[in-house]
């Protein structure tokens, strides 16, 4: 298949750009160089043969031409970590640059269209255990804009075969989020925040990349709206119990109080962000240690036939062993 993979030269775009080379498909690749972690990414997919182009979502010109001869849209560029731009950034990309995709995928005759969302979209309604009749109520610009784009794609039905993935919390080979974490505890000086008690939900990157690949050709899948996420679940704790007994290491019995960050996070993020400066600690950080999650498997193991394989102590064993063969550990 010809795939296009927007927002492919981060994360979560490389590697699935790496397995659909790996499984024979011809790859075009559509991201940016802007960090140190994206030059890595991109080296990798040049060295993996697929097609590299430089642009943004928000260039309608060049994604009329990018689209071209596509039979499958991975759609995964989104404006989502910094902090440091206005809201308009996040409604220019994540709604604006969806219209653009789906505008272009629609008219180039594009076979299926899979639009990467987030669990973000719960917002405040992200606490406990959530399935197909949670409600959505984003707190936060990212969340909210992703929602507008959700509802884009629906609004394309019809035009398009569309599918909607709401990612999990995703680790793995290529990720360089929770480096920081590993690293920190690494060096003993990691501590928990709260009571380290909240409940994450997260998905390794292989499973992820199966669960897409599953979107982008189950019958089932089109027109439909799906959380993906891990074969288990974890606290705070028990993360950082499970990376620190990988490394050899031990976490400290240290728990700051969760309200003196939140109240810090806030400042920052107010009195920082208005000056076009990255807080470095603002509320959506702190929600790590702060909100409490986990989610039905249902409806994707129904609709999608997707299975999970990888648990978390596992991952983090591959995770780990990948940061040591980088020299990033």
């Amino acid at each position: 298949m010809k795939v296009l993979i927007t927002g492919g030269t981060g994360f979560i775009g490389s590697q699935l750009a790496l397995r659909c080379i790996k499984r024979g498909d011809d790859v075009r690749v559509l991201g940016k160089e802007n960090t140190e972690a994206e030059s890595q990414n991109t080296k990798q997919i040049r060295e993996s043969g697929a097609e590299l182009v430089f642009a943004s979502v928000t260039d309608k010109y060049a994604i009329a031409k990018v689209v071209q001869g596509i039979d499958i849209v991975f759609h995964l560029a989104a404006a989502q970590h910094e902090m440091n731009v206005p809201d308009q950034r996040y409604w220019d990309v994540n709604v604006d640059g969806t219209r653009n995709m789906l505008e272009a995928s629609r008219d180039a005759g594009v076979k299926r269209f899979v639009h990467g969302s987030t669990i973000g979209v719960y917002g405040e309604a992200l606490s406990g255990d959530i399935d197909g009749k949670s409600s959505l109520e984003p707190n936060n610009i990212y969340g909210v804009t992703k929602l507008e784009g959700e509802k884009l794609v629906r609004s394309f039905q019809g035009q398009l075969p569309v599918s909607i993935i709401r990612i999990s919390e995703t680790y793995g080979p290529g990720d360089r989020r929770l480096l920081k974490l590993f690293r920190a505890i690494k060096k003993k000086v990691f501590f928990i925040i709260g009571n380290g008690k909240n409940v994450h939900h997260l998905i390794y990157i292989d499973d992820l990349i199966d669960g897409l690949f599953l979107a982008s050709k189950e019958e089932s899948a089109i027109g439909q709206t799906f959380v993906l996420a891990g074969k288990d679940t974890a606290t705070t704790n028990e993360m950082a119990e499970v990376i620190a007994k990988e490394l050899g290491s031990r976490v400290p019995k240290i728990h700051a109080p969760l309200s003196l960050f939140l109240i810090a996070a806030t400042v920052m993020e107010l009195s920082l962000r208005p000056l076009g400066i990255q807080p470095p600690l603002h509320r959506r950080r702190i929600d790590f240690f702060r909100k409490s999650f986990s989610f039905s498997t249902e409806a994707a193991t129904q609709g999608l036939k997707f299975e999970p394989k990888i648990d978390f102590k596992s991952g983090v064993e591959k995770t780990m062993k990948w940061y040591q063969a980088q020299g990033l550990l």
